[in-house]
């Protein structure tokens, strides 16, 4: 052994080299808590989706539907609207016609083989101010600050995680903008959303309702809200308990 050299013992040795590992730049040196946040469960069934379409293009345009619902939801041209749920494109059509070119149409499906029929008819009839994309059941990954419209068209029942849903896509909403949903006055189970539980989801996570419109000519309803206040914490939320 050289004179006024130590050796290291081998749990020293090992201690040292444990820490030229975590310094190598290879792993973080300090771990952050990276815990999902605690949203509340829906107290309520779930509807599962059966289908791209609710009904045919045909059968909805004779009733007028696209038209009354965008009349009703204020959409005018050179807005940027957000179509959650688009399934074969029934509303991105018709969207992107009433926005026009200076507008802009984002077209959202969470069914990759949906998404990607919609694509191809979108390209096929050259709309150039639509875009499509895939989302998340539990997150519609859309740019913050950028809607005037989030339009949910008989799928809002399908959503199995309606407050971190919600939560989520609040920033994606201008100052000004209004989430629209179209639904059937039913229980979620067979496919539509009682509205006093609607209303009371929304409000869950900071919204306020703004209109609620009976149409026939829809299936059902339509309903506005803004987002007012704060965004609340998720833990602070609280599920909307269904009744009957």
């Amino acid at each position: 052994m050289t004179p006024g050299r130590r050796t290291l013992t081998g749990a020293a040795a090992c201690g040292l080299c444990l820490v030229l590992i975590a310094c190598d730049g290879s792993k973080p040196l300090i771990k952050r808590d990276e815990r999902p946040a605690l949203f509340p469960a829906a107290d309520r069934p779930v509807a599962h989706i059966v289908s791209a379409r609710w009904s045919n293009e045909e059968a909805r345009d004779r009733l007028n539907e696209a038209a009354e619902v965008m009349d009703r939801a204020g959409i005018a041209p050179g807005m940027t609207v957000a179509d959650i749920g688009a399934g074969e494109g029934y509303y991105t059509i018709r969207l992107a016609q009433r926005v026009g070119e200076n507008g802009r149409v984002l077209a959202e499906d969470i069914v990759a083989g949906v998404r990607d029929a919609l694509a191809e008819r979108v390209a096929r009839e050259d709309l150039e101010n639509v875009s499509v994309r895939l989302g998340a059941p539990a997150d519609p990954k859309l740019p913050a600050a950028s809607f005037d419209r989030v339009l949910m068209v008989h799928m809002y029942h399908e959503i199995a995680q309606p407050y971190e849903f919600l939560w989520r896509l609040r920033p994606a909403l201008k100052p000004d903008g209004l989430v629209v949903v179209v639904d059937a006055n039913r229980q979620t189970k067979n496919h539509g959303t009682p509205p006093a539980l609607l209303r009371c989801e929304f409000e869950a996570v900071g919204y306020r309702q703004v209109s609620m419109t009976e149409m026939p000519s829809a299936g059902g309803y339509v309903a506005t809200f803004r987002a007012v206040g704060p965004r609340p914490a998720p833990e602070a939320m609280k599920a909307c308990v269904l009744r009957g």
